[in-house]
């Protein structure tokens, strides 16, 4: 066999194995979860975190399919996301956004129309991205007064409607004021909920790919 013949056949291999990569590539879905302490696990190791369990369930249904990034932080703010959302965007380009986020807002006494028009910016960044957005929502304890939870719940409602994005209307439903499934401070889930949070999640984010 010449030479000639061996370096177009191995041209031609490298062709193929370029095109397959490709093609993986072109199925490739990115999840990118913004959240705050409830997706970040505050109080438990990363591996046990509902969205650490999400990637483990996606990778068995759909193998090399997804990459989920977690880009969570405990003590996160709407406004705090939004000067993160940009460069996040930048460098994962995901095809996917979970927006959990508004608890820290709520429990500081923000104005419901702050966190409303925060809540709106995320989801039209999001969207401009070319991402599929998921509003995951949050409850305030009655503590607060009735006319202020029910208007920081109804935000996210609003949102979902105005945008046309898939709203989970109470993210933490069966687990928020279950003693065995909360943390000592009664405010964060520990690792028995984690199990309860992504059965809640999963058909929203399941039905987005």
């Amino acid at each position: 066999m010449s030479i000639r013949v061996i370096r177009k056949r191995l041209f031609f291999s490298l062709m193929l194995i370029s095109a397959c990569l490709l093609t993986n590539l072109s199925y490739a879905k990115t999840i990118m979860i913004l959240g705050d302490s409830i997706s970040a696990g505050y109080g438990m190791s990363p591996a046990q975190t509902w969205v650490s369990l999400l990637d483990k369930r996606l990778a068995q249904q759909y193998p090399k399919q997804h990459k989920v990034v977690n880009a969570s932080v405990s003590g996160e703010t709407t406004s705090g996301a939004l000067a993160r959302l940009p460069k996040l965007l930048q460098t994962y380009r995901p095809n996917i956004v979970v927006i959990e986020l508004g608890g820290n807002d709520g429990l500081r006494g923000q104005p419901p129309q702050a966190i409303q028009k925060n809540l709106e910016s995320l989801v039209k960044q999001s969207q401009n991205a070319k991402a599929k957005v998921i509003l995951f929502g949050m409850k305030i304890p009655p503590n607060y007064g009735q006319a202020y939870s029910k208007a920081f719940e109804n935000n996210y409602k609003v949102v979902s409607q105005k945008y046309q994005v898939k709203l989970l209307p109470f993210f933490l439903e069966g687990v928020a004021g279950n003693k065995t499934l909360m943390q000592s401070d009664l405010i964060h889930p520990n690792a028995k909920a984690q199990s309860i949070l992504l059965n809640s999640a999963y058909p929203y984010i399941k039905g987005a790919l």
